[in-house]
């Protein structure tokens, strides 16, 4: 299964997150399929490519509770995932 989740970048005690398509059981920073956007938790800034994540989660990847918290901040859009 397809999942949308956060890969940790950036140094250490500075966190960054980029928003990537993996496979479910691949570890954090394992090979990631496409980039969407990223995630800076200090700045609290976020982008997110909404057209390309939207394409994905029609075709049935599902987000992790982080990334559906982000979308839904950024979009003021309620996702419905099964």
């Amino acid at each position: 299964m397809l999942k949308i989740r956060l890969k940790r970048a950036g140094q250490k005690k500075k966190p960054f997150y980029k928003i990537v398509l993996m496979k479910s059981l691949s570890k954090r920073e394992g090979k990631h399929i496409i980039e969407f956007g990223y995630y800076n938790p200090l700045k609290k800034f976020a982008y997110i490519n909404k057209l390309l994540v939207y394409k994905y989660l029609n075709h049935g990847c599902y987000p992790t509770n982080t990334v559906r918290h982000l979308l839904y901040r950024l979009t003021q859009n309620k996702i419905n995932v099964k």
